[in-house]
């Protein structure tokens, strides 16, 4: 099936400048909030440019917020459509157009690195965008520029700083493929493609336990269950030493595994519980000082190749309140890529759910900066301002480049749902199209989805009990 369509609108190249430069100005950081009528607020700093600076966007190529459109919402903006007729003097033109409103709050404040994040800064003024969207746009058919310059903030004074505000936004298709779990992962579900009303199996799950015995990952050319090589093994730091370090401990999650096989039976993608899940000492919880993980497994000459490596614990995210904290790196397994990454590979994602009411895990290489800390390998807005930047040419490839790992991702990768600590979870999988080729793409992203789920249970308090699935599953020992 084809996948399906998304919307998603990225504002950037974000820049303030002042009528006339001052030391308050100068000395003062800028950030706004920016509000699109149906969605969350979000946050970002403005940097301060020179007056006289005439087109920041050839030095400013930065992503500072992006928000998703799905079909649904998509479908309620084609509803709301309006009709335009223009005439001239042979021609009569009929345009069809949705409008969204864009605001955006722009503040000062003495604490540059609190940005947009507390209560603290003086409200500078407010830009309002109308943003028109055309038909072919919302049926993801082509992209649009819905601005890219200057505009005033608030009202222009005979006698002030008239602060303006540059910025660049854009509505860009994204289409994306559904796989929706129709059971939890430790129930061994099959796996749907979902396009609107059709739902379509394309991938069973298999969620088994080694036994103590066999809890070390063999190097073993079989596919049958998860393996993989010795030499990543001692970079990822196996067992034995996360065993030592826990020796005093009485309990542990550990061998779960989950294979996710196509619809002929072959394995195309695997989870496979390397470190244990283990209470840190004088407590019942997993700790980020020692966290449990997974290695994400892909076929490869005959053998396992760990494609990814997810990393999980409790941690404390307010007053009252826990969440599943999680790190997930990709970890290229030959040429000059692993070469120049080095073990660890690159991050990902780095985030926390909400332990009681569950989330959304999400890989989205769009705002903020890049695993290789450039702004242009995240997003490529240099390529929408005809600033003709490197990294949208391609011009230089390699390590060391400083862009290099955009080259593996860019823009929205994927997101899952997560379940509360608890509570069954039937996953809900969104893919980026750009990132899937083949079948075993699309099953690694299915497979991580499975162990983030299940990892919000291996992350429970040791004081309480795990779901009876997992407990049939004989999840827990005592060693």
């Amino acid at each position: 099936m084809d996948p399906c369509q998304f919307l998603r609108i990225v504002i950037g190249n974000l820049a303030i400048k002042f009528s006339n430069s001052t030391s308050t100005t100068s000395s003062t950081a800028c950030y706004c909030k920016i509000k699109l009528s149906g969605f969350s607020e979000q946050a970002a700093t403005v940097p301060i440019v020179p007056t006289d600076l005439a087109h920041p966007d050839a030095q400013i190529q930065t992503v500072s917020a992006c928000f998703n459109l799905t079909k649904s919402d998509l479908e309620k903006l084609i509803k709301s459509k309006t009709t335009t007729t223009s005439k001239s003097r042979n021609t009569t033109t009929t345009t069809t157009t949705t409008r969204l409103n864009l605001k955006m709050d722009v503040y000062t404040t003495k604490s540059p690195e609190g940005c947009g994040f507390g209560s603290s800064g003086k409200l500078l003024g407010t830009v309002s965008i109308p943003l028109e969207l055309s038909q072919q746009v919302l049926e993801g058919k082509t992209s649009t520029m819905m601005q890219n310059g200057w505009v005033l903030v608030g009202e222009r004074k005979k006698k002030g700083l008239n602060p303006q505000l540059y910025l660049s936004v854009k509505a860009q298709p994204d289409p994306r493929f559904v796989f929706e779990f129709d059971g939890e992962p430790e129930c061994s579900p099959q796996v749907f493609q979902v396009q609107g009303n059709i739902r379509q199996p394309v991938f069973t799950c298999k969620f088994s336990f080694r036994q103590p015995a066999e809890h070390n990952l063999r190097s073993s050319s079989a596919m049958s269950e998860p393996s993989t090589s010795r030499s990543w093994l001692s970079t990822l730091k196996p067992d034995k030493d996360h065993h030592h370090r826990n020796r005093h401990q009485v309990k542990e999650r550990k061998g779960w595994s989950i294979t996710v096989h196509d619809l002929s039976g072959s394995p195309v993608a695997a989870a496979s519980m390397v470190t244990p899940f283990v209470p840190s000492q004088g407590s019942n919880k997993v700790s980020k000082s020692n966290p449990g993980a997974w290695l994400i497994l892909r076929p490869g000459e005959g053998t396992w190749k760990p494609w990814g490596r997810l990393e999980a614990w409790r941690e404390r995210t307010g007053p009252g309140s826990e969440g599943l904290g999680h790190r997930f790196e990709l970890l290229p397994d030959a040429g000059p890529i692993a070469t120049a990454m080095g073990p660890t590979g690159i991050t990902l994602a780095q985030a926390s759910i909400p332990a009681r009411a569950g989330g959304k895990f999400s890989i989205d290489v769009t705002t903020g900066p890049s695993p290789a800390g450039s702004p242009n390998s995240s997003f490529d807005f240099g390529s929408w301002t005809g600033s003709g930047s490197t990294s949208s040419s391609g011009s230089e490839v390699g390590p060391g480049s400083g862009w290099w790992p955009g080259l593996l991702y860019k823009g929205f990768v994927t997101s899952s749902t997560v379940g509360g600590e608890g509570k069954g979870n039937k996953p809900v999988v969104e893919v980026g199209a750009q990132h899937v080729t083949c079948t075993e793409d699309a099953a690694a992203f299915v497979a991580l989805a499975a162990a983030m789920d299940l990892s919000m249970d291996a992350c429970r308090p040791f004081s309480q009990k795990l779901r009876k699935e997992l407990r049939q599953q004989s999840g827990e020992f005592v060693v």
